[in-house]
């Protein structure tokens, strides 16, 4: 639900608009609201597990969902459906990281955690194709309102069954905080963050209101860790950033994310920019990489149990830049069977892989009750690296394009390949990542895999 809801509405944007008598670009903002929203409070959401329990508040985040999809179907003005848009994001911030926890207290560090993790991500590629799929279909037959009806059902499952299927994870003993200031300061330096990238591409890099937002990102983040490092019960404890892996995994977790996100936006410039694809052949024709990302994150599970996740995660990465750098070649008059199909089937496998791999890195040797913080920060670390990615691609492919070539396709096509050798870029300083991981030994005081406290 969570990653459908944040691509879905692209295909509903024009009958969105018309109905609801937005601007273009303020219809931009029923994606952005929810962005937003969702990624800067990513931290705090993963916190709750930590507190309150991860089943406990993985059953919160998913009754408010509902409730704001019931909202956001039933929108009489654009205001009212970018507020609902907003609590959205909330619920799914809630939801994202106590999920995760939850997965991590049901399964032991090892095998059976490997490839819990590898169907996760299986699962959310499987949402993204699913979103490119079904959202102009569902749009054009029951309209636009359905997109959010849909979460209802998906929404009432796991709340009829998740109290009595789902383990409830390890709560931290004694007096409970949520480090009031640290959560309205971190949450700030990432919306700024985000904000300032996402808009940076049409507002340019260099504009006021850019460097503004990256400048209170920066502020905000420095006041973040004075109050961190003067509070009692923080709410991100700064010595989890001791933990190797989970430094160095949330580093490659970016990477991977900006290389995945700069790539998927480029296929669908050049599938229907270039070649001239209407939306639902662009959906059929490149959801083999998708695809082949649910194969890569399914494997990997078996792979990391056998070879462990560092061996996996330099596997991955070279595949994602291969991957990256066999797109960047693509032609005007491309052959989808010659140039793009052999190029996905690659750039996917490496997604799965090393969305996987980076993930158990991440979450390897955290003590149990931080397990909510740690998947929040990398679900925090996912969503920053998509804006970035997004945002840095954009910015390539205008710079590269060529506005003087007689054949528009053929000048955006040099754009294109740019932009593409950006995300092989990105992939590229992924393995180095991974490299380093090999090189490091694994550190940890306090191990997951002990046995888990319900409540």
């Amino acid at each position: 639900m969570i990653i459908v809801d944040s691509q879905i509405v692209i295909l509903a944007l024009p009958a969105i608009e018309s109905d609801l008598g937005f601007t273009t670009t303020g219809s931009q903002w029923v994606m952005s609201a929810y962005l937003l929203s969702f990624g800067g409070l990513l931290l705090f959401g993963g916190r709750t597990a930590d507190l309150l329990g991860g089943r406990r508040m993985f059953m919160v985040g998913t009754t408010l969902f509902l409730l704001a999809s019931v909202l956001c179907g039933f929108a009489w003005t654009g205001g009212v459906l970018i507020a609902a848009r907003v609590v959205q994001g909330i619920a799914a911030a809630i939801m994202a990281p106590t999920a995760m926890a939850v997965l991590m207290a049901t399964f032991p560090e090892g095998k059976e955690r490997n490839r819990a993790i590898g169907i996760w991500t299986g699962i959310g590629a499987f949402g993204a194709t699913a979103a490119l799929l079904i959202g102009g279909t569902i749009t054009e037959g029951l309209g636009w309102e359905w997109i959010f009806f849909i979460n209802i059902p998906l929404a009432g499952i796991p709340l009829l069954i998740g109290p009595k299927l789902l383990r409830e994870t390890t709560i931290r003993e004694g007096k409970k905080s949520f480090d009031p200031l640290g959560a309205i300061t971190i949450t700030g330096a990432l919306v700024c963050l985000v904000y300032a990238v996402v808009e940076a591409p049409a507002a340019g890099w260099g504009s006021a209101r850019t460097l503004g937002f990256l400048g209170g990102a920066i502020v905000l983040l420095a006041l973040f860790i004075v109050i961190e490092r003067s509070v009692k019960t923080p709410l991100v404890p700064l010595k989890v950033f001791r933990i190797g892996s989970l430094v160095n995994g949330n580093l490659m977790m970016l990477l991977v994310s900006m290389s995945l996100y700069g790539g998927a936006l480029m296929m669908s410039v050049y599938a229907q920019q270039v070649l001239g694809w209407s939306a639902v052949q662009f959906g059929l024709s490149t959801a083999v990489y998708s695809f082949m990302s649910v194969v890569g994150s399914n494997l990997s599970g078996p792979l990391t149990t056998k070879f462990g996740y560092k061996k996996v995660a330099v596997l991955g990465g070279l595949a994602l830049a291969l991957g990256a750098f066999m797109l960047s070649r693509v032609t005007p008059d491309g052959n989808y069977w010659v140039e793009l199909f052999p190029a996905m089937v690659v750039f996917g496998w490496g997604i799965g892989t090393t969305v996987v791999a980076s993930a158990i890195a991440a979450l390897s040797n955290v003590p149990a009750d931080q397990a909510g913080l740690a998947s929040g920060i990398n679900n925090s670390v996912f969503q920053i690296g998509a804006a970035f990615g997004i945002a840095l691609c954009s910015t390539v492919l205008v710079a590269y394009t060529d506005t003087t070539e007689a054949i528009a396709k053929v000048g955006l096509n040099e754009g294109v390949q740019a932009a593409f050798l950006g995300s092989f870029v990105f992939a590229v300083a992924a393995v180095l990542v991974a490299i380093v991981l090999n090189l490091m030994k694994d550190r940890s005081a306090e191990p997951t895999s002990k046995p888990v406290v319900t409540h």
